[in-house]
């Protein structure tokens, strides 16, 4: 496996106007603890990124449309030869926001929609009106023509609603949707209770692929679900069908399941690297290190790339080199890492050839 640089997330500000029950990186309209960069050191880091990779740069938060500077920041990008794209919880979208993503150059906006109903989204939103604003900014995308996608997070409070919010976000012109699994680090902790059984896991990762296959207009992928990739494989056997992976434009292009450490990262505002949004050890930083070197010579990097290091079932399993397991899950449930995958309760039949 080639173990290049394609998707980063960059952690702009860990301020936001919601305040989600499963947010990360546990975001407040006031964080005094970790202050936003400067822009200098931004275009800074983009230079650092831009040196060696040419990944896609998803500005993120928080709520990175909070920051005075994020335009300047994606044009910058856009002018280095990154795709720029931005993560908003699309509350305060306007159609001057609009025309500000367009002339910085923005190639993708990714926006979040929980449920299919108000009560349902802004439940899980903790917020009060966060539905209405996320119809209306896909609204307005559509009106300026910028493609966007959809992002879901689910646990028991919300996941009998999924079929719907799939439906939902067709209906409003996603380019894609993705059905995140939540991973229980930030506030997410305080929700561990409220995480979707294992049986139930593997129930909706069987209702994707049947889904996935009938789906003809927009990109489907269900994320931190790093298993579903060995369900794929074993249903399209059953089925004596070949195993179709379709990528987006904007995407990793990897059809392996976790991708912390291998393609994609996370870069937090203060400038600690990270395996991927969920996952909150560093590997190193930004501000002490350049990316490239954190990169390729990180040890927490290396270990997650040595699948042979793999403990328990995900170390033993055939589809290690598919799935892999959720490495933040693991470290998140267990305190190690390299542990298998807590969500996945498929039993190995062959030895994993590392």
């Amino acid at each position: 496996m080639d173990f290049e640089l394609k998707w980063l997330a960059w952690e702009i500000t860990r301020r936001c106007n919601l305040h989600c029950v499963h947010c990360r990186s546990s975001s407040e309209l006031e964080v005094k603890e970790h202050p936003d960069f400067s822009t200098e050191e931004g275009k800074r880091v983009i230079d650092d990124i831009a040196s060696f990779a040419k990944p896609v740069v998803v500005l993120s938060g928080g709520e990175p449309l909070l920051r005075d500077d994020v335009f300047e920041l994606a044009k910058y990008g856009t002018s280095k030869g990154l795709r720029m794209c931005l993560a908003t919880n699309g509350t305060l979208v306007t159609s001057e926001i609009c025309s500000k993503i367009k002339e910085a150059g923005i190639r993708m906006v990714s926006l979040s929609l929980d449920g299919s109903t108000a009560d349902i989204h802004d439940n899980f939103r903790n917020q009060p009106g966060a539905f209405d604003g996320t119809m209306n900014a896909a609204r307005l995308f559509r009106e300026n023509g910028i493609d966007f996608l959809i992002n879901s997070s689910f646990t028991k409070r919300n996941q009998e609603d999924i079929p719907n919010v799939y439906r939902l976000a067709r209906e409003i012109g996603a380019t894609a949707w993705y059905m995140f699994m939540i991973v229980p680090t930030g506030r997410g902790e305080d929700i561990m209770a409220e995480l979707i059984s294992p049986e139930d896991y593997e129930e909706l990762l069987k209702w994707h692929y049947e889904m996935e296959k009938h789906e003809d207009s927009m990109l489907v992928r269900p994320t931190c679900a790093p298993h579903y990739y060995r369900v794929r494989m074993q249903l399209a056997k059953a089925e004596g069908e070949k195993v179709q992976h379709r990528s987006l434009k904007f995407s990793t292009g990897g059809s392996k399941g976790c991708l912390a450490g291998q393609l994609i990262s996370l870069i937090d505002v203060d400038g600690n690297v990270l395996p991927c949004s969920y996952f909150p050890l560093p590997a190193g930083n930004v501000r002490k290190q350049s990316m490239k070197d954190i990169w390729d010579n990180s040890q927490l990097f290396k270990e997650l790339r040595d699948f042979s290091s793999y403990k328990g079932s995900c170390g033993k399993c055939e589809y290690v080199r598919v799935c892999g397991g959720c490495r933040a899950r693991a470290y998140a449930v267990t305190g190690d890492y390299l542990a298998e995958e807590p969500f996945c309760n498929y039993t190995p039949r062959t030895p994993a050839k590392n």
